[in-house]
């Protein structure tokens, strides 16, 4: 049985009143997916924290089905948690931590925290910080952005990667390339915010994944569904591979 403070989440307005009922109270929004294989062990982690604060919250949300909710709190991977006083945003992660959330619903429960094993001490000199990298230029970025669009024929530039996709769509779109016999390339965008941004402005596209042909854009997950559904692609697929030929017999 859940504990009596989890809930799980199954609409806007459900939401919107647990979340109301005190807004002196902690809640702690959990965001999970059935296909992101952490979810289900973070999850249950999350089943076995509830009862130990049972002053906070916890609400289990299913990231793409409440797409609102998840868009509201601006979820990019799952799992993902919020820790909220009423509507304050109090702390946030994305990935299945269990520590850190155990230590964070200490902090803001006022439970004692987590015991851990005691700091050891050492005799190693003390290194200096590491210099805190150089700002690139919007010419850098947007040069950076290039040279990875035209790494490949076909680029994915995706949240994760194929073999541990972060969002649906990104998954959903891995699945469609290989399932037609796509070749491509892939670029995690969360792991380069500077890269994440540019592609953005470069492509006049807001969101991912985008997909890269020749070198251009052809669009998200709904443009290559459909062009693979009509035909388009595999003509604009094929005549690229053809052409990659041509040039390599006459280079």
């Amino acid at each position: 049985m859940a504990p009596s403070n989890l809930s799980v989440v199954e609409s806007p307005d459900q939401f919107k009143t647990l979340l109301s009922e005190d807004l002196s109270r902690v809640s702690c929004l959990v965001f999970w997916a059935p296909w992101a294989e952490p979810s289900a062990a973070f999850n249950k982690v999350v089943e076995e924290e509830a009862p130990k604060f049972p002053n906070i919250l916890f609400l289990s949300i299913e990231a793409e089905a409440l797409a609102d909710i998840s868009e509201s709190f601006d979820i990019e991977a799952v799992p993902s948690f919020l820790l909220l006083r009423g509507h304050t945003l109090l702390a946030r992660h994305s990935g299945a931590d269990a520590a850190l959330l155990r230590s964070l619903l200490a902090q803001y429960s006022g439970a004692p925290a987590p015991t851990t094993t005691p700091l050891s001490t050492s005799n190693a000199t003390p290194q200096a910080p590491p210099e805190t990298p150089r700002k690139r230029t919007e010419e850098e970025i947007v040069a950076r952005c290039k040279e990875l669009m035209n790494k490949h024929k076909v680029v994915l530039f995706m949240k994760g990667n194929p073999s541990a996709p972060k969002c649906g769509f990104s998954r959903q779109t891995v699945g469609l390339l290989r399932e037609h016999g796509v070749e491509f390339a892939w670029f995690d965008i969360l792991s380069d915010e500077d890269v994440r941004q540019g592609l953005k402005k470069v492509n006049d596209w807001p969101t991912f994944p985008q997909i890269i042909l020749n070198g251009q854009l052809v669009g998200g997950l709904d443009i290559l569904r459909e062009m693979m559904e009509n035909g388009e692609w595999n003509e604009l697929y094929t005549a690229a591979i053809d052409n990659e030929g041509e040039g390599e017999m006459k280079a």
